[in-house]
């Protein structure tokens, strides 16, 4: 069953010495471009070793199929080929199977009319990217410039009695100063 968010690849080759470096490179970018990079090294590593075992068990120039698929929780890679023996882990120390099971979470075999299937999965969870926004920064240390300083706001006096109060002390003042200016004027006629 393909749901809609499945990713799949799927090739076909003849399994030869020369050809596994290459599905490597081939898987490589696959996973690279499904968001996968941290998972490159183990799926490349078991699908080259189940590669190999086909070149070896099977014979050189065997058919096989590599196919790859991530459900948005697991990846499974796969390798069926047309041998008709099915593969036993002997001992944990063995090579093939034993360094597939370590690369994974699940791994197993089963017949099929041509041949049979090797498989493995792996627990994986996209990679969570988070929208493009901008966001005003953080401020740890201030400016060196700073902001202007703006001064407090002074309330503002009614421009009237100011005056009024200015017109008012000028008048007291300049009433002694003109009795004095008249009566210097009257001692000089």
């Amino acid at each position: 069953m393909t749901l809609p968010g499945d990713r799949h690849y799927t090739v076909e080759l003849h399994a030869s010495a020369e050809r596994v470096p290459q599905i490597r490179r081939i898987l490589a970018a696959h996973l690279r471009y499904w968001d996968l990079e941290l998972h490159i090294p183990p799926v490349c590593r078991g699908v080259a070793e189940l590669l190999t075992n086909v070149h070896r068990h099977i014979g050189p120039d065997a058919p096989c199929v590599v196919e790859l698929r991530w459900t948005g929780r697991h990846l499974t890679a796969s390798v069926a080929d047309q041998g008709p023996r099915l593969p036993k882990l002997l001992s944990a120390a063995d090579g093939g199977l034993s360094r597939v099971a370590a690369l994974s979470d699940s791994w197993g075999t089963c017949g099929t009319p041509d041949g049979k299937v090797i498989w493995f999965t792996r627990r994986v969870e996209a990679a969570r990217k988070s929208p493009l926004t901008s966001r005003t920064p953080l401020r740890s240390v201030p400016d060196a410039k700073g902001q202007p300083a703006v001064p407090p706001p002074v309330p503002a006096e009614p421009l009237v009695e100011p005056v009024r109060e200015a017109v008012t002390e000028t008048a007291a003042e300049a009433a002694p100063a003109a009795s004095v200016a008249v009566a210097s004027e009257g001692a000089l006629v």
